[in-house]
Formats: C-alpha cells, sequence, structure tokens
C-alpha cells in the first residue's frame, strides 16, 4: 500500500495499491494541514502531523482507532516525522532540534540534538524493514521486472502487478511491453 496526504480542496490521509487503484480515503474530518506521515508497519498504524491544527494524530490502516498523541503549541514549527519502537521523532524548525515524542503518552518530550537545517527526519534500523517474500515485480529470467518492460507497479497484493511505461511510451496490447 501507498499512503499520502493532500491538503488541497479537501484535507485528507488516503491510502492505494501502489498501481494507484483502490484509492480510500482513511481520514477526512477535523484535519486541516496534513503534511508529515510515518507508519508503524509492525502494528499497521498511520501518524500524521496536522501543522494547522498542531497536533500529531494516528489511525489504524482502515482509519479507526483514531486519536490525538499530542496537541498544542509545544509541537509548533514541525516537520518531517518518523516512528521507531516508543517513539515518534520529528524536526524543529524553529529551534533546529530534532524532537522525540512518546508515541503512546505523548506526554514525554524532548529535544534530542540541533541542526543546522532539516526538512525531514527518517530512521534506518535493520528490525524497522520488512522481510520481502517473493513478489509479482521480480525480475524475469530477460531481466524485466514482472515481465514489464519498462516499470512494474505491485497491484492489490504481492502476488499481482501492473505494468506502466516511462513517459513518451504506451502500454501495447499485452499489458506487459511499452511503444
Amino acid at each position: 500500500k501507498l499512503f499520502f496526504t493532500d491538503y488541497g480542496n479537501s484535507a485528507k490521509v488516503e491510502r492505494c495499491d501502489m498501481d494507484g487503484m483502490n484509492r480510500t480515503w482513511i481520514v477526512d474530518s477535523k484535519i486541516e494541514q496534513p503534511t508529515a506521515l510515518a507508519l508503524d508497519l509492525v502494528n499497521k498504524y498511520v501518524y500524521w502531523l496536522d501543522i494547522y491544527l498542531d497536533s500529531v494524530e494516528v489511525v489504524d490502516y482502515q482509519g479507526r482507532k483514531r486519536h490525538t498523541i499530542i496537541k498544542g503549541r509545544q509541537i509548533r514549527h514541525l516537520c518531517g516525522l518518523a516512528v521507531f519502537e516508543n517513539y515518534l521523532y520529528t524536526f524543529n524548525s524553529d529551534n533546529l532540534s530534532i524532537v522525540r515524542i512518546n508515541r503512546y503518552n505523548g506526554t514525554d518530550v524532548q529535544s534530542l540534538a540541533r541542526l543546522d537545517n532539516a526538512k525531514e527526519i527518517r530512521v534506518y534500523q535493520k528490525r524497522t524493514q520488512t522481510a520481502v517474500r517473493s513478489h509479482a515485480c521480480e525480475v524475469d529470467p530477460y531481466g524485466m521486472p514482472g515481465g514489464c518492460s519498462h516499470i512494474c507497479l505491485l497491484s492489490s497484493n504481492y502476488k499481482a502487478r501492473t505494468c506502466r511505461c516511462r513517459t513518451g511510451f504506451i502500454l501495447g496490447s499485452d499489458g506487459r511491453s511499452c511503444k
């Protein structure tokens, strides 16, 4: 799945398959400017930062179990969001610090370090990487991902795929080759 935010005409958090199909709104009320998003892959939760409401909230992948982690002035000027173990990590662009927030109670907020300039934050740790099973976009014996001549996108599950073409090409009638 692909998760993303939008705050154009109607602010929302959405999800879809990797090929863009099955687009679903998972949050579309009491939300203004969702700018950062982080996933808890193990427990299947979506966290987002709303810079207009000065809040960090969470829902499950279906948009249920919504609640606010933290809200108020202490989290103004935040950008970027990452989740690892019991904490959310973000960057305060006002005082240039990395901020750690307890994702279960929201009361344990600490500035960890200062950086000159950042707009995003990521956690890279082996335990956050999911194991990869065989999938529909694996390279075939001819070196083509999923049998697609250009781009292979996973579809509704790891066994299904959709082929797409680079700009300037159109997908052939076979659904795999680009012309």
